[in-house]
């Protein structure tokens, strides 16, 4: 009898470990085969996701790091390699180039919003919005956003649309929201 409860004891306790476990994997999705921690800074996780290599060479040749890497908070529309590489081609090359750097600055800061909007703040502005939530970037531009629960989309000034695909990958200095494309200002 005694082993009996000991062993359900070992299974529950089990069991329980796997649900922390499966509870913390949700607040911090994996991205791009890396795991994200909420106590580094956006740009010590974005380094690690195999997904945003581009956006990160971007980031750094834009001289953006250090800005990400300040206390924000920021919300960042973070596009994945596939993304870029949705553009027509040598876009991405030529933004790359330092005598570009101001027009990929502008692009890059487009991406990102002040404060920290995971999906539950766009919801409620969303919401409140009648079904759309218009945002001013750290670019001055604006996006918006709309759509509901976990399928959110953003739209940019020239009416392309991007789609959350990973939401709520909170870092110390604010959240990222994965998305299938580049953001374009006016």
């Amino acid at each position: 009898m005694k082993i009996t409860t000991l062993a359900s004891a070992v299974v529950i306790t089990f069991a329980l470990s796997t649900a922390a476990i499966a509870g913390s994997m949700q607040k911090n999705p994996m991205v791009g085969g890396a795991a994200m921690y909420p106590t580094k800074d956006i740009v010590d996780n974005a380094v690690n996701s195999k997904d945003h290599t581009t956006l990160v060479a971007a980031v750094k040749a834009a001289g953006l790091v250090d800005t990400l890497k300040s206390a924000g908070p920021f919300t960042v529309f973070a596009p994945t390699n596939t993304a870029f590489s949705a553009l027509p081609a040598g876009t991405v090359d030529t933004l790359l180039k330092p005598e570009n750097k101001d027009a990929l600055t502008g692009i890059l800061t487009y991406h990102v919003v002040s404060g920290s909007l995971d999906s539950k703040a766009l919801n409620a502005q969303i919401k409140a919005g009648g079904g759309k939530a218009t945002l001013t970037t750290v670019q001055g531009g604006k996006l918006t956003v709309s759509g509901t629960g976990n399928k959110l989309k953003v739209t940019d000034a020239k009416g392309n649309v991007a789609h959350i695909t990973i939401s709520n990958v909170y870092q110390k200095n604010g959240v990222i929201l994965v998305v299938d494309k580049v953001l374009m200002p006016k």
